[in-house]
């Protein structure tokens, strides 16, 4: 089995910030890199905005059905589905999650954040204990950007919220267990479940990326006899080395604990 000070040591070649956070969720063993240095966040604080979804659902602010009408000024570009379909569609709150989660669509995060507003995701996230993880600006706000405003995560607090979820004390089991099914239908699958994808009966993983120029991070759940997390999360980093890095450890970890 990979020893922290192995990990450690394959971690350091890395330029820029990396961090790391790894859980047996048999065992609760943990290995762990800088897991508590806040990272600009790219795309895996939209795990927490699902959270804060989730949230008032559970105390019935709102209704998962009820509907929103995507108009063109809503949209933004890159990741997502929703600012390349027809002006004035409409979609469901769960659309949105589902979107948001499997596609990373920034339009659908940011009517998101629209809807539940900021203070109120921050809220969820102060409630559920996390200190460091932060939303601070909608996706795509290059004018915030520019102003050094960003949104920030830790491998550390993004592995709890992944431990809760998978033990269905994230909101609510049924909330919880929802959550997991949204996220196991990923469709970026090119970091964690990379090589992991090509080995048969591959495992089912519950994984979120995030990516931006010298900003990549992939965490999940990667099922199986013993299931675990794993966080990835790298700043100003070699992109295309760390990422391999990221397939390379998952299926190392799957074969020692499941194989």
């Amino acid at each position: 089995m990979l020893t922290q000070a192995e990990m450690v040591k394959r971690l350091e070649q890395f330029p820029g910030k990396v961090s790391f956070y790894f859980e047996n969720l048999v065992t609760g063993e943990t290995m762990r890199y800088h897991e508590q240095a806040p990272m600009m966040a790219a795309s895996v604080i939209k795990l927490f905005v699902m959270a804060s979804v989730f949230e008032g659902l559970e105390r019935e602010l709102f209704q998962p059905d009820q509907m929103f009408e995507i108009k063109r000024a809503h949209c933004v570009p890159s990741c997502g589905a929703l600012t390349y379909l027809h002006d004035g569609i409409q979609v469901t709150l769960m659309d949105l999650v589902t979107l948001m989660i499997i596609f990373s669509d920034n339009t659908a995060t940011n009517v998101l954040v629209d809807f539940i507003g900021m203070e109120s995701i921050n809220g969820t996230i102060s409630r559920l204990g996390f200190e460091k993880t932060v939303l601070q600006r909608k996706m795509f706000d290059l004018e915030k950007s520019r102003q050094g405003i960003q949104n920030y995560i830790t491998a550390g607090e993004t592995g709890q919220l992944l431990n809760m979820i998978y033990h269905g004390n994230l909101v609510s089991r049924c909330a919880s267990e929802r959550m997991v099914s949204i996220m196991k239908n990923q469709q970026l699958s090119g970091k964690i479940p990379f090589y992991l994808k090509a080995i048969p009966d591959r495992p089912e993983i519950a994984h979120k990326t995030g990516e931006d120029t010298g900003i990549s991070h992939d965490v999940g759940i990667i099922y199986g006899k013993v299931p675990f997390i794993v966080c990835y999360c790298g700043n100003e980093t070699d992109t295309p080395c760390f990422e391999r890095f990221m397939a390379e450890i998952s299926l190392e970890l799957y074969q020692e604990l499941n194989l």
